[in-house]
This record gives C-alpha cells, structure tokens and sequence, in this order.
C-alpha cells in the first residue's frame, strides 16, 4: 500500500519538479522533494503525454499556398474597330477587330475577343483580331483582359455590328461579267461561260 501512494506522490509532482530519497534511521527508504545531507537525487524521466489533440500539436507544413493577387484594374477597354453597330460588306464575311485599353497590357496579360460569347482563339498579346466567314446576319462583339492565372481582370460589353455577304449573283449585277473575266473573278466561272458565235463565213475557208 506504501508503495502505491509512492507513485501517485510522484506522478502528481509537477514536470520541473526535483525528488530526492535517502535511508532513515530505521532502514526505510524515504522520498522527499528536499534535500537532506545524505540524500541523493532521484532522476526523473521526461513525460510521454501525448496531446489531446493530435493535430493541433502536428508541426505547421512548410509548403505556404501561394496567395492569390489582387486583380489589375484597367480604366479603360474597349473596341475601336467596327464601331458600335456598324454595318459592314463582305463576300468573305472577313471583318478586323482592332481593341485598346489603358493602361497598356501588363505583364503576364493577355487579350481574347469573343464573337456572340464564344471565343475566336487562344488569348494574345495583339490587340489585332481578323475574323473570317462571318455568317450573314447581326453579332455581338466583346473584348477581355485575362492575367497569367487565367482569371478575367476586364471584360466589355457586348458591342453590335451587321454582316452582309455579297452573292456572287450579286456582284455579277454590279459589274457584269467580261469574257476576260470568266476563270479571273470569282464571280465569273468558266463554266458560265456563254459561247461564241462562230463567224459563218468562216466555214467556207
């Protein structure tokens, strides 16, 4: 029984604690936590708690995440050409669509234009986009800013324009088809072609 109130006198020591024993005058071992002239120290081992909280006491990963940059404002983007609702002629359906902002494009940024919501290629450094095989009709045209993580830094508003497509029957209307135009323009084939009459007198030679 002495021997265990011995250990709970122990381990209710605090951690910092020093214990010391020595042999009475009776020859009985003693404990104490002060010293005596003929005791001895006793020493005691660090304690193998483990925390409550395994994950709270875990060592903090040195792999930091990289914080997200706040995102560049531009004061201004937009597109210079075609104008707002422009109408615009071509049999090609071709169109070029020049933009601009300010400040300039910044570092790492890119511009991609989107004809009705869709994408026309892959983001570029060229503020320049020809377009080609429009279908007829009316679009809308917008223009964005991405940075190096692919994020939308600006966008505009989807800006109208109208495609008419000349027909082919159309141009020929306009400017009649030569005979040196046939095979030449493409509007004059030369399987449409008319052909010649033959001079009558010829087929006495």
């Amino acid at each position: 029984m002495r021997i265990f109130w011995l250990i709970l006198w122990l381990l209710a020591l605090p951690v910092s604690a020093e214990v010391f024993t020595y042999v009475d005058a009776q020859g009985n071992r003693v404990y104490t936590d002060q010293p005596r002239g003929n005791a001895k120290r006793v020493p005691i081992a660090t304690s193998n708690r483990m925390s409550a909280n395994p994950t709270a006491a875990a060592p903090i990963s040195t792999a930091k995440k990289v914080a997200e940059q706040p995102l560049f404002h531009y004061d201004m983007l937009r597109i210079l050409i075609p104008e707002p609702d422009a109408t615009l002629r071509s049999s090609a359906g071709e169109v070029i669509v020049s933009v601009t902002s300010e400040p300039g494009l910044q570092q790492g940024h890119r511009y991609r234009l989107l004809l009705d919501g869709q994408a026309t290629g892959e983001p570029s450094l060229s503020p320049v986009f020809p377009l080609s095989n429009i279908d007829r009709g009316s679009h809308n045209l917008s223009v964005e800013i991405l940075d190096q993580l692919g994020r939308t830094v600006e966008r505009t508003a989807n800006q109208p324009f109208h495609m008419l497509r000349i027909s082919l029957a159309q141009k020929r209307q306009v400017k009649p088809c030569a005979s040196e135009d046939y095979g030449v323009r493409p509007e004059c084939p030369l399987k449409d072609k008319p052909v010649e009459e033959k001079n009558p007198f010829l087929r006495f030679f």
